[in-house]
Order: C-alpha cells, then structure tokens, then sequence
C-alpha cells in the first residue's frame, strides 16, 4: 500500500534556503582556491619580494658572484678594488647603496677586488649569464672587457666607467670632469705651499694614462693661480689599489722635498704618509679626510649619476650613450667647500683672498657657468716651452681622452693629452 505523506510547505521552502546558501558558499570556496592557485603560480614582483635583500654567493674561480633576485630589476656593480678601500671602489659602493635605496624594485650587488683584464671579462660575462639586467664596470681597465661582454648579451645593459668607449645601444661610457675638483684642490695647495715657504708639491699618480696627466695638468694650472712659483713633481704607482705602495710613493715624495702631496689612488696613504707640518690632498671618497694632515679631498657622488642610467635601463630608453657629467650636475665635490662642511685645520689658516677665490671659482662650476673646458682655456704652455693652447683656444673632449701621439688615436687631429703644464718637472711617461 502506496501511502501518501502530506507536503510540508514550510520544510520545502527551507531546504531550498539551506540549498542555496550551500551552492553560495561551494561557490566562494571555489573562487578562493582558484585565485590562491593563482597566486602560487604568477611570478613574483617587486612587490612580493624583498630587492634590498643580500644576493646568494656562488664561487666562480677566485671569484664570489652573486646573483639575481627573481621578480627585481637586477644591477650588478664590478669593482677593482674592495667595497669598503676608503677610496674609489667605496665611492661607487656608497653609489650603488644611493640606487637600491632610492629607484623602486631594483635589487643591487657586487664583485669586489677584481682584476683588470680577463678576469673582468670573465665576471662580467658571468653577471650577465646569470640574469642581471645592467652590469656596471668601474674600472679604467675594464672597458675592453665589458665592451666585449655587451657583444654577447644585446638584451642586457652595460656601463663602463672612466674610459671612452660606447656602442650606441647597449654599452654606455659614464666620467665625470673630475679635472675642474682638482683644479680647485691646485689652488689649495699651491695657497698652502706658498704659506708655508716651501713651494714643491707633489703628485702621486697611478697608470700613465690620459685621465691621469688630465688630472695632473688641472691640478697643476690650479696651483699656478695662488702660487706662481710652485713646481709639481710626480711618481707613477702602476697601482689603483695598494696601501704599503702608496704610502711608500707618498713618502718618497715628501723625502724629496714637497710641502704637500696630491693622489690619484684610492686609499688616505699621502695623509697618513704626511709628516709634521706638511700636508696631503686625498681623492675619491667624502669621508676619507680625516686625519688633520688633509687639507681636503676631491670627492665622487656617483648615486644621482647611476640612479638615472639605472632608470633609462628600466624604462628601456637607454641608449648606449657617452655620459660626461661636470660639478653641475652634484656629482662632484671639494670637501671643506661644499654646503655644509668645515674646513680642515690645515685650509683654515689660509690667505683669505684664496679661500674666497677658491669659493668663487667653485660657485661658477657648481653653477654651470664654468666646465672642465674652462680649465683647459690658453694660454698654456708645456714643460718644454711649446704653447699648446694658444689665448682663447680650448681642448675638445676626444682631447681630454687620449694620447695624440698614440696609433690611430682619434684626437691626431688636435692637441690631446700627452704633455704636462710648464709648472710640472717630471718627464712625459
């Protein structure tokens, strides 16, 4: 017998509620796991991932190379000397530390104490086999390499600094006119020599290249307007790095006779060098004038200069370009001069009227209204009594650059760099 039970209206009406609220919450369980699956999957931003964090180190040869951050704009930096010399290298470290903390998503590392030549090539080579989006090379000695390396790899960037090469699209050359800081610095020293009734100064430079008599010829014509008289010797250290080298060649000089002793090395070695009463210049890094033997020193800011390549890079936009940067562009600086800063016991006590010739001069560089071609205006005669520049008549870029008497150097046509100032007592090298 089929027996029949009465339909209970309000039971029916209920369980499609409970149904419905079911498929409802069936229904968001599914979306959320879909869209958690997703999440585990996409690749991960540079906002899901920590850019500043310390790159993983793999031994590569004599060499720890570090490498990329999935989901960061990677810039890997090559040094020559080691992160912290005090110096050159720390001066582009401090640079690069400017870049991962001020350019969003872009995750830095580095390779320190690495030499010029094949070594360089090879971890260069390495940074950009491993990922790394630009690679920035700071070396003189490391332009072929890295030249070589942006043949290789066309979709990566490349930067070399202090050298003249570029390609026109992914390897650029980055310099500053350091020449107008240690024009200025001449004038301190020449100012502090003739103070001190010993006009000999000297100069100890590293490799005998065109960066290096450029700087000294600066230096020289700067310390010809506050001492006349002044002579400059120079001692070539073959080294952009060694500390007992250095500070044996600032000894020498100071043995010979020089008041104060200028460098173009990485390390404070002339200060430390310095004995009582005579006095050092120091170059590179903004804190490395520290003992009271330092009257200043000529000093890099490299962070806004690289921020801006590093940004053209990630916009696509860079262009393999030749950058040459003056004091303008606050990449630059005297210490003792600039906003802020004291000046150091020993340019304290100086003439006046040279200190302000000093902050006059400075003005019209950080101003623009003066440039590194200003400094090599004529008249200026060499050493051997021939004019190189006659009144009014300026070098050209291409002659800062290079040796016009080198084989197919491409200021053949112009003066170059091969001469020392008429104040400069060492012989060409």
């Amino acid at each position: 017998m089929l027996i029949k039970l009465p339909i209970d209206t309000k039971f029916t009406q209920t369980g499609e509620k409970m149904n419905k609220k079911l498929f409802l919450s069936v229904t968001i369980v599914l979306v959320l796991s879909m869209f958690l699956a997703a999440c585990q999957t996409q690749e991960p931003t540079a906002a899901t991932v920590d850019c500043k964090a310390e790159s993983a180190l793999e031994a590569e040869g004599a060499y720890q190379v570090p490498a990329p951050i999935e989901g960061c704009f990677n810039v890997a930096f090559v040094y020559v000397g080691p992160h912290d010399d005090g110096g050159w290298s720390q001066s582009h470290d401090v640079g690069r530390l400017y870049v991962q903390e001020n350019v969003p998503g872009v995750h830095t590392a580095y390779v320190e104490n690495v030499a010029e030549g094949v070594d360089s090539e090879q971890v260069t080579r390495s940074l950009a086999r491993k990922g790394f989006d630009m690679v920035i090379t700071t070396s003189f000695g490391f332009m072929d390499a890295t030249e070589t390396v942006a043949g290789e790899f066309p979709d990566k960037d490349f930067v070399h600094v202090s050298g003249y090469k570029s390609n026109g699209s992914n390897f650029g050359n980055i310099m500053g006119a350091m020449e107008d800081i240690k024009y200025l610095a001449g004038m301190l020293a020449g100012s502090r020599a003739k103070l001190d009734g010993n006009p000999k100064v000297g100069y100890m430079a590293t490799f005998p290249i065109p960066e290096e008599l450029r700087l000294g010829n600066a230096f020289a014509l700067g310390m010809a307007k506050t001492c006349p008289e002044c002579t400059l010797d120079v001692r070539f250290i073959y080294t952009w790095h060694d500390p007992t080298i250095e500070q044996e060649a600032a000894k020498s000089l100071f043995d010979a006779g020089a008041q104060v002793v200028m460098t173009g090395a990485d390390t404070p070695a002339p200060a430390i060098a310095a004995p009582a009463g005579k006095w050092a210049i120091t170059y590179d890094y903004i804190n490395n004038c520290t003992l009271e033997t330092c009257l200043t020193t000529m000093y890099w800011n490299w962070g806004p200069l690289y921020a801006i390549e590093v940004k053209k890079s990630m916009d696509g936009t860079f262009a393999g370009e030749p950058v040459y940067f003056d004091a303008d562009s606050g990449g630059l600086g005297l210490y003792g001069f600039m906003e802020g800063q004291e000046l150091m016991p020993g340019a304290k006590d100086l003439p006046a009227e040279d200190l302000q010739l000093v902050r006059d001069e400075l003005a019209k560089f950080l101003s623009g209204e003066k440039t590194r071609f200003d400094v090599f205006t004529g008249p200026i005669t060499d050493n051997q009594g021939n004019v190189v520049l006659a009144e009014g008549e300026s070098l050209r870029q291409v002659d800062l650059d290079c040796f016009a008497n080198a084989e197919g150097a491409p200021c053949a046509d112009g003066v170059g760099m091969y001469w020392w100032n008429q104040n400069v007592i060492a012989e060409l090298p």
